[in-house]
């Protein structure tokens, strides 16, 4: 019998060549400071100073009382609604969420402390959007441009100004960027289950507009372009992208319809369609009468300079992507070019708003963050200017911080407040804001007192009115229901018992009308800065440095986007 040879012992025992351990992680586990780390702390720095005292350093803006109640209307089941019924004007998505997060923490009988519950909400929201722009530019470039770009969006004060309030874009762009995140990797060759990853991408895209509408010209569009031109992933993944995020509205109209609702929501959406296209001007700074964005724009330019350095360079990002001919970049310039037309759109003839900025800067800050040239780690002084560069341009976005955070802005949370203690519940009061619809202070306190348009002495007495309420900036900005000159009228001799002077709505004011009947006994409350002692005038406001006012555009208006 042949005995079979053995290897010799050397052999055997000679250990196999180690695998080093790097090789065998995912990738944003490699090297000395992981991905993960960087997103982490993008997300945590966004996410505290979102936090730090968001219920009053910005006060109570219009469309806040209004999703906060729309959220606590899904909570309760079916379609979101107001006191007004059925909400078809935008997709419930956001309310939902609203509604999940209201089932974890509890409700709030408030109104104003349901919408300081939501504010948390949204900034946990900014949280996870610094994380997804740290993978995203991570993926596409480096962990070191990815953990630049987190650091930005953490700091620049406009993100944080929108990331404050209850408003759609927020939760919108979470699911932007987590499909377009899905759909880089799609650019690679042979990428692991790819049909998966696109079904995944579509369903991403499919919350972005069942959250917002407008997100189709950021999700839709681009892929459409992609579909032509052949750019980004292989067409058969970006056609099943698409038919995913398709199919995704098509489920929700289609539950419209079976419950009935169809042509409230046809006629919503026809509404909002000539809104956005401009068609009608209601609202923003196409509107007649509303104060100019170039004005504006140049009141703001010392405190939000770094935020206004970046859009600025918004063409060079679109450049220098279209430069680059791998898919991933095509795709990308794809996404950032559907930016630039959506706000250019609204800029020339439709309705523009300050929150269209957002669906614009982060793309673009994207696309900065993938493209612009970096220092060379061995160009040490190519390194120290860029990092001073970079500290420059948050240095003032710091300072503009520290201002606004502790500057008091919560004047309707005082007002309610001293209402509740001093004026009985049921109690008449005029209110004059809200143009062409109900305004901020209705939708603050229509829970608890008797509001109306009584500015006539008839109208009062019929309606036993007490009180009158002017949130004297936008009286004089044009946005109130009642002239400058109507409300002077109005308020012509009588003292405020109750005034505050804000970065947001100026002074904010609570007159006792004058009555023969019986009404209860208050007392004068003056907050600190208020013009309490003699009759109030609407005086003419200090530059916005001096007011402390904290955002880079506005569009005040009367009724959700």
């Amino acid at each position: 019998m042949t005995v079979p040879r053995t290897a010799p012992s050397s052999a055997r025992t000679e250990p196999a060549t180690p695998v080093p351990a790097s090789s065998a992680r995912p990738r944003m586990w490699r090297g000395p400071v992981p991905t993960v780390v960087y997103a982490a702390g993008a997300a945590l720095l966004t996410v505290v100073l979102r936090l730090i005292q968001s219920s009053r350093a910005g006060d109570l803006f219009i469309d806040e009382p209004i999703y906060r109640q729309l959220g606590d209307s899904a909570a309760a089941g079916g379609f979101p609604r107001t006191d007004e019924g059925l909400f078809f004007l935008h997709p419930p998505g956001y309310f939902y969420v609203e509604a999940g997060w209201t089932k974890l923490v509890g409700g709030h009988a408030d109104i104003i402390a349901g919408v300081h519950s939501s504010r948390v909400l949204n900034a946990l929201l900014a949280g996870v959007t610094a994380a997804l722009i740290v993978f995203l530019v991570a993926r596409v470039r480096s962990r070191g441009a990815g953990a630049v770009a987190g650091l930005v969006f953490a700091l620049d004060q406009f993100c944080i100004r929108q990331n404050n309030r209850v408003l759609l874009e927020t939760g919108t762009m979470v699911w932007i960027l987590a499909g377009y995140l899905v759909l880089v990797g799609l650019t690679r060759s042979d990428p692991p289950r790819p049909r998966a990853r696109a079904v995944l991408a579509g369903m991403f895209f499919g919350l972005a507009i069942l959250t917002k509408d407008h997100a189709i010209l950021l999700t839709v569009l681009p892929l459409l372009a992609a579909l032509l031109l052949g750019w980004g992933p292989p067409r058969r993944l970006v056609a099943l992208t698409v038919g995913v995020t398709a199919l995704s509205y098509a489920v929700y109209m289609a539950l419209i319809a079976g419950f009935g609702h169809f042509d409230e929501f046809w006629e919503a959406k026809t509404s909002g369609v000539r809104r956005l296209l401009g068609i009608v001007q209601e609202t923003g700074f196409n509107a007649e009468g509303t104060p100019s964005l170039a004005g504006r724009l140049l009141d703001e330019m010392p405190a939000y300079a770094g935020t206004y350095v970046l859009l600025a360079l918004t063409p060079v990002a679109l450049f220098l992507l279209l430069r680059r001919k791998e898919p991933v970049y095509r795709l990308l310039a794809l996404f950032h070019a559907s930016a630039i037309v959506t706000l250019g759109y609204a800029l020339g003839v439709g309705t523009l708003e300050e929150q269209a900025l957002y669906l614009l800067f982060v793309p673009n800050l994207v696309a900065l963050a993938v493209t612009l040239p970096m220092p060379s780690r061995h160009r040490r002084g190519l390194r120290l200017v860029a990092c001073g560069a970079l500290v420059a341009l948050l240095a003032t976005p710091a300072a503009v911080y520290a201002r606004d955070r502790w500057t008091p802005d919560d004047g309707f949370d005082r007002l309610r407040t001293y209402l509740l203690t001093q004026v009985p519940v049921g109690t008449g009061i005029v209110t004059v804001d809200g143009q062409r619809t109900r305004g901020v202070t209705n939708w603050a306190l229509n829970d608890t007192y008797r509001l109306g348009n009584w500015t006539t002495p008839e109208e009062q007495a019929a309606n036993d009115a007490r009180y009158v309420i002017v949130p004297w900036r936008v009286i004089e900005q044009g946005y109130g229901r009642s002239s400058l000159a109507e409300v002077q009228r109005l308020t012509d001799g009588l003292r405020p018992v109750f005034a505050f002077d804000g970065p947001t709505y100026g002074t904010l004011a609570l007159y006792r009308l004058p009555s023969s009947l019986p009404g209860p006994s208050v007392t004068a409350l003056a907050v600190p800065g208020s013009a309490v002692p003699g009759p109030l005038r609407p005086a003419p406001q200090p530059p916005p440095a001096e007011r402390g006012d904290s955002a880079p555009v506005t569009g005040e208006r009367d009724a959700p986007r």
